[in-house]
């Protein structure tokens, strides 16, 4: 993989030498959001663009576990709502084999726990911090978004405004990229730094989400022969699902009553509370593959999140792996703005990757232990076999898995600069 080539120098901004802005932010998920709120915090000028509505955003299904760290770390910086504090937390998963349960308690092996928060809540948190709160910038159903000049001293993007249909150009000192792994930001790479390095599964997975309380008071992960299944809460009325199947098939091919015959058997097990059914409100099938930007910054492109890489949904990595980035980006440009201290902009990309690939790597053995007794390879579900073995007889496997899967060491990786003291 090429490496990313460091930022051009660039002074600290200053508003009586120049009219352009410090940052603009191309995209309004957790990544853009909680990258605006901490830059408005600190009192670095920056505009957020989007192409969506705010009600889209606020209300579009995603991610609902956050881990114990980015809990904290959206506190410290003011961003944590109320309703964040007080979520539900999960300290135990569960494995469903052979009819069988298997607690697995993470939280007592690696002292943290997750946070049950769905993304539509957090996002509607960042928003209102950023724009009602703080009175921050941010310009929905923009169109036609380019970016300009990112290998030079003199970076802007252009827009359409929805409303004039006139062009619109902000020239800055950083474009961040968080638009997703289909935006603009990627898009605007060189050619040769555009195709991401890419894992393929060959899997599909039919994603619900069904309106019925959760019949589990943890994560569920069903090993089956006839194909994985899953159980995640999503609040006290809602209860997100996956069902194992073919690569591209038409979510159409799954009746309520197909649906919720393949949850029960997949996840039935000894002593097991019956499943809850309710009205399912989503069904749409992802195909899951693995993928990593070429280069995650650029001249003075920055991307962040879904833009830079993404994960899975096979152990809630993208919404943590997005604020991470998002977090350290946002210290580094602080610290760019007001004491014109670059080194955690060069060392943007490196921070980043590294917490990347251990989540990559995890992901890819994660899904051979849940995916191999239904792969048809008798070799494939032997392995997957001693791997749950392993993770049930082996105290340092146990510990070792407790730690990646809650995100034990995510604050660790964050730089010193980034690492801020409690405030009580």
């Amino acid at each position: 993989m090429p490496e990313h080539l460091p930022p051009p120098s660039c002074a600290p901004y200053s508003p009586g030498r120049s009219a352009r802005l410090p940052v603009v932010i191309v995209g309004a998920g957790p990544a853009g959001l909680a990258l605006a709120g901490v830059l408005r915090g600190a009192s670095v000028d920056c505009v957020v663009l989007e192409a969506e509505s705010r009600r889209f955003i606020e209300t579009r299904p995603r991610a609902g576990f956050l881990e114990e760290w980015a809990v904290r770390a959206l506190w410290r910086r003011g961003l944590a709502s109320p309703g964040l504090l007080e979520a539900q937390r999960q300290s135990e998963c569960e494995f469903r084999v052979g009819g069988e349960r298997y607690r697995f308690g993470y939280a007592e092996l690696s002292g943290h726990h997750h946070v049950v928060h769905p993304q539509p809540l957090l996002v509607t948190d960042l928003v209102h911090h950023y724009a009602d709160v703080l009175g921050g910038d941010i310009r929905f159903g923009v169109r036609e978004v380019e970016l300009h000049g990112i290998d030079t001293d003199t970076p802007a993007v252009s827009y359409t405004d929805p409303g004039s249909g006139a062009r619109v150009r902000l020239e800055c000192e950083v474009i961040a990229g968080c638009d997703g792994a289909r935006g603009v930001s990627r898009a605007s790479l060189p050619a040769e730094y555009r195709e991401p390095a890419r894992l393929d599964y060959g899997i599909g997975w039919l994603a619900l989400l069904a309106e019925a309380p959760p019949s589990s008071d943890c994560v569920v992960f069903g090993v089956h022969p006839r194909g994985f299944a899953a159980h995640m809460a999503r609040g006290p009325g809602t209860t997100r699902y996956y069902l194992q199947c073919p690569p591209g098939d038409d979510p159409e091919n799954w009746s309520h009553e197909r649906v919720w015959s393949e949850l029960r058997l997949r996840l039935e097990a000894a002593g097991a509370a019956p499943l809850t059914e309710g009205r399912l409100v989503e069904k749409r099938v992802l195909d899951l593959h693995n993928q990593v930007a070429r280069a995650v910054s650029y001249g003075r492109l920055y991307l962040a999140g879904d833009a830079a890489h993404l994960v899975a949904p096979i152990a809630a990595k993208g919404m943590n792996l997005a604020l991470f980035d998002a977090l350290v980006l946002a210290d580094a440009l602080v610290a760019h703005v007001h004491r014109g201290e670059s080194e955690g902009l060069r060392a943007y990309a490196a921070t980043s990757l590294r917490r990347v690939w251990e989540y990559q790597e995890f992901s890819e053995w994660f899904c051979e232990l849940l995916h191999g007794p239904s792969s048809g390879d008798p070799f494939r579900a032997g392995m997957a076999a001693a791997r749950l073995a392993r993770l049930f007889d082996s105290p340092a496997a146990a510990a070792s898995f407790a730690e990646v899967y809650v995100g034990a060491a995510s604050e660790r990786h964050l730089p010193e600069f980034s690492r801020l003291p409690s405030s009580g």
